[in-house]
C-alpha cells in the first residue's frame, strides 16, 4: 500500500517537474522572440546582407566564411541596437498602431531599462568587433550610422517629412561600412554602393508610407513628402528617384567593380522600378504602392547579387 502512494507522488513529482521545465522553455523562447522583435531581425538582416555584399565587392577581398560570419554578427549587433533605440523612443507611438502594437517595449512585456541596456551592449560589442576584426573606420561608421538613425532620423520623424532623407543616410551607410571594412578606405566603389541603396530607399520607403498612411498619421509621423497624404507629388517622387537609379546603376561597370552582364539586370531593375512608379503615379492607389514595396524588396536582393555574381577580378 505504501508502494502505491509513493508511486503516486513519484508520478506528480514528475509531472511537476515536467510542467515547470515545459514553463521555462516557454518563458525562455518567448524572451527570444522578443530580442528579435526588438532588433527588428527581419530589417535587420536585410541591411547586414547590403553590408557583407560591399565588403565582397571589394577588389582585394576573396570569400572567407568566418569573415563573413564576423561581419554579420558585427552588422547586426550594431543595426539592432539601432532599432532597439527606435523602439524605446517610440513606445508609445507604437502602441498606438496596429502593426507595431504588439512590439516587445510597447506593448509592455519588456521594460525600457532593459531594451536601453540592450542597445548599449549590442552596439558597443558591434562595433568593437568591427574595430578589431576589420578596421578602426569601419567601426566609427557604424557607430556614425547608429547615432543618427536612432538620434536624429527617429525623433525627426514627427516634426517633418525630410527625415525620410536624413533616414536614407544611415540606411545607406552599410554598404560603405562594408567596403570600408573589407579596402579600409573611402573609395569610389563604396559611394558607389552608397548611392544606389540611397536612391533606393525613396520609392520603397514612400510605398510603404503610402500604404501604412493610416496607421503613421494617427501616430503623429510625417513621412510622406506632401502634408496632404498620398498625393500624386508623392507617386511624382517616387518615379523621380526611381529615375534617378539608372545612371547610378551603370556606375559599378564603369568604374570596374562589376561586368557587363549585371549592368543590364541592374538597367532592368531599375527599369522596372520606373515602370512600378509610374503605374503607382497613374492609378494612385494602395494595391499600386504596395507593388513599388515589394517590387522593392526584390531590387535589392537582385542588383546586389548580380553584382557579386559578376565581380571583376583582380589579379
Amino acid at each position: 500500500m505504501a508502494a502505491g502512494f509513493t508511486g503516486v507522488y513519484a508520478g506528480a513529482d514528475m509531472q511537476e517537474k515536467n510542467t515547470i521545465s515545459n514553463s521555462t522553455s516557454f518563458v525562455l523562447a518567448s524572451k527570444v522572440k522578443d530580442y528579435f522583435l526588438l532588433m527588428k531581425f527581419t530589417l535587420s538582416f536585410m541591411v547586414v546582407f547590403s553590408t557583407v555584399i560591399a565588403y565582397l565587392l571589394a577588389p582585394n577581398v576573396q570569400f572567407n566564411g568566418l569573415q563573413v560570419l564576423l561581419l554579420f554578427a558585427a552588422g547586426m549587433l550594431v543595426t539592432g541596437s539601432a532599432n532597439s533605440i527606435n523602439q524605446v523612443f517610440e513606445k508609445d507611438t507604437d502602441a498606438m498602431m496596429r502593426r507595431t502594437a504588439s512590439r516587445p517595449v510597447a506593448s509592455g512585456r519588456m521594460s525600457v531599462q532593459e531594451a536601453t541596456a540592450f542597445a548599449i551592449i549590442s552596439g558597443l560589442l558591434g562595433a568593437g568587433m568591427m574595430w578589431y576584426f576589420f578596421n578602426l573606420p569601419s567601426a566609427l561608421l557604424s557607430l556614425f550610422s547608429l547615432f543618427i538613425y536612432g538620434f536624429i532620423y527617429t525623433p525627426l520623424k514627427k516634426v517633418n517629412s525630410v527625415s525620410v532623407l536624413v533616414g536614407a543616410i544611415p540606411g545607406a551607410l552599410p554598404c560603405l561600412i562594408g567596403w570600408v571594412a573589407g579596402t579600409d578606405n573611402f573609395s569610389a566603389g563604396g559611394w558607389i554602393l552608397f548611392a544606389i541603396q540611397f536612391l533606393w530607399q525613396f520609392p520603397h520607403f514612400w510605398a510603404i508610407a503610402w500604404v501604412a498612411h493610416t496607421d503613421y498619421t494617427k501616430a503623429g509621423f510625417k513621412l510622406l513628402p506632401s502634408d496632404k497624404g498620398p498625393t500624386k507629388f508623392t507617386a511624382l517622387q517616387a518615379v523621380m528617384y526611381s529615375v534617378m537609379m539608372i545612371p547610378v546603376g551603370i556606375l559599378p561597370y564603369y568604374y570596374n567593380i562589376s561586368g557587363q552582364f549585371s549592368m543590364w539586370v541592374v538597367l532592368a531593375c531599375n527599369l522596372s522600378m520606373v515602370f512600378l512608379s509610374i503605374r503607382l503615379y497613374q492609378k494612385m492607389d494602395v494595391a499600386s504602392a504596395r507593388k513599388v514595396m515589394f517590387g522593392s524588396y526584390f531590387y535589392l536582393m537582385i542588383v546586389f547579387l548580380s553584382l557579386y555574381a559578376d565581380k571583376v577580378k583582380v589579379d
